[in-house]
This record gives structure tokens, sequence and C-alpha cells, in this order.
């Protein structure tokens, strides 16, 4: 590739990474002179790039928005990722249309790929592994909730369940806030203004209706962030953001700690002695709590409470008599 042609697609990478650029930051990127980064930005824009140039001391340049924007040039790095996040949407099922889309524009950016970057993602082979069939949220679902979350406009949708009457799903009313993918499933955050308390919804369940309903004032999760809240939810917690289970046990395991840590995920091991450690963990349930901490292969002594006592008894009388 001529250099001037390599510089200018490296410009353009640039100013598709952030909003606004100094000419001198520009210079310095590029290794060449302010007069040279003036002249670049020129031949874009008659290539028809709408860059924007920013008045003040320091001047700088933006790529504007345009309803004719030519076609975006990517370096190296981000052919290939876009090649890798295709390649993955292509396996993960992630809606009805989507991954048949995906396909075709992973098909696309190959043939117009250098034979050194093909080579590159013809390597990359995906199999998407999960332990259920997911089912696929049709694009339209996803596209028409991802606008109410952005607007901030309440959401209302019919929602399948297991529950649901031969009068048809229930019908619910939301302040949509966050859309979430978890174990291969997509779901909504929302404060569910009938139960007056914060849910998460199945997307594939959901039939939104139109119109949407009034703009509200987004309200603060009751977690540190998202991802926080949808893992106590999901765990059983109270969704308070903390990691604690309502039902919270200690033991003492004949196991070395370095044996235990790696299979206990928020909890916590302290090694007592090179073959021995404490074990604090939690669970929606003290048989669940028990059963949890029964895989281990080791002898177990109870610290407390004396719910986890009476859940190990519990799950020992049932498993003598499916011995028997």
């Amino acid at each position: 590739m001529p250099k001037t042609s390599a510089r200018l697609l490296s410009l353009l990478s640039l100013l598709q990474a952030r909003r606004d650029w100094p000419g001198a930051l520009l210079a310095e990127r590029l290794r060449v002179s302010p007069r040279t980064v003036r002249r670049d930005v020129d031949r874009l824009r008659e290539l028809g790039y709408p860059i924007v140039t920013a008045k003040g001391p320091d001047g700088g340049y933006r790529l504007g928005a345009g309803s004719h924007l030519p076609p975006l040039l990517f370096d190296d790095e981000q052919a290939v990722a876009l090649s890798v996040a295709l390649r993955i949407a292509t396996t993960t099922g992630v809606g009805v249309g989507i991954g048949e889309a995906a396909a075709r524009a992973l098909n696309t950016v190959r043939q117009v790929m250098p034979t050194r970057l093909r080579h590159r993602i013809d390597t990359l082979q995906v199999t998407a592994v999960e332990r259920a069939a997911a089912p696929q949220v049709d694009s339209g679902v996803l596209m028409a909730i991802s606008a109410a979350v952005h607007a901030r406009e309440v959401l209302r949708f019919d929602y399948a369940t297991a529950g649901s009457t031969a009068a048809g799903p229930a019908p619910r009313r939301v302040e949509p806030h966050h859309l979430v993918t978890r174990g291969g499933r997509w779901y909504l955050v929302a404060w569910d203004l009938d139960r007056d308390d914060w849910r998460t919804f199945r997307v594939d369940r959901i039939t939104p209706r139109t119109p949407t309903g009034p703009r509200f004032t987004s309200r603060d999760l009751p977690a540190e962030d998202v991802a926080s809240f949808v893992a106590d939810r999901f765990s059983g917690a109270d969704g308070s953001g903390s990691g604690g289970r309502p039902c919270q046990g200690e033991v003492i395991l004949d196991l070395p700690a370095a044996d235990v840590s790696p299979f206990v995920h928020d909890g916590v091991v302290e090694e007592l002695t090179p073959n021995r450690c404490r074990l604090i963990s939690g669970s929606w349930s003290w048989p669940a709590l028990a059963a949890a901490i029964g895989r281990f292969d080791a002898d177990i002594e109870v610290v407390g409470p004396a719910e986890l006592k009476d859940a190990f008894a519990h799950l020992a009388r049932r498993y003598a008599e499916a011995a028997t």
C-alpha cells in the first residue's frame, strides 16, 4: 500500500476512535507535520468523508455524521476484531435473523480482505456449547425493547409464563432499564409498576405492545451495577449487590485450601493447616448449601448455624433412603 494511502487509513481510523482530535495530537500520533494532517484531511473530504474542523486555539478535527457516508475503512486489528464478533454471532443464536445476517456480513467482510487477513480469520473456528438450546429472540423485539430503554419510556408487553392462562399471557407495565445476556438468553431488567419492585424478564417471552407509555425518571438499581444485580437475582440473593445469599454457613473441610478455592466462586476459603481449611459460603436454601458443600469428598465439621446442621441431617436421611 502506498505510504500516503496507508497514512490516510491510519488517520481515518483515529478519527473514528474518538469524538474530537486536536490537530497537534493527530500529527504526533501519525508522526507527520500539522500541515500534512491538513492536506490528508482535505483528501479524505474529497473522498466524501464529512470531517468537521473544530475552531479554537489548538484547532482540531471531528468525523461528522452524514447521510452519504462512504464505506468505512478498517485497519488490520479492527478488521480481525469485527470478523471474530461476527463469527461468534453466527454460532450463539442471539436472535431470529441475526445469526443469518451476521453470516452474510462475515462473508462480505471476508471477500474484501487481503489474503493475509483472510487466512487469519479462516483459522478461527467457533463452536457454541450450551447446557441447553437457548430460545432465539426476534431481532425486532430486541430493537423495540432497546429503543424503550434508550428513550426511558414505559414498556407495555404481554409476558408468557408457565402459569399463563388460556385467556393469554399476562400484560405487564414496566420501566425498562437494561437489556442483558446471560447463559445464552436475553433478559430485561426493569421496575415493575404493578408489583412495585425490580424484576427480570426473559425476552423470548415478551411480546411488546404499541405504543409505549410515558417517559420516566430513571431509578437507581439496588446494586453496584447491573451485572451484580443480575448475578444476585439468579443466585437467589436479595438483589442488594452485596453478593450475600439468604442462607450462609461455615464449615471446616479436611482438604487443602488450594483444592477447595477453585470451586468456590463467591465464598471465602481460609487455610487452617496444610490439609484443612475453613469454608464460608451461601446459597438460596439450606439443603442446597449442604449439597454444594457435600460435593467435596472430605470429612466435614459444621461450625454453624444450626439450620445448616439440620440440612445435612435431612440430606443424610434422604440419601440413606435412596441407597436402600
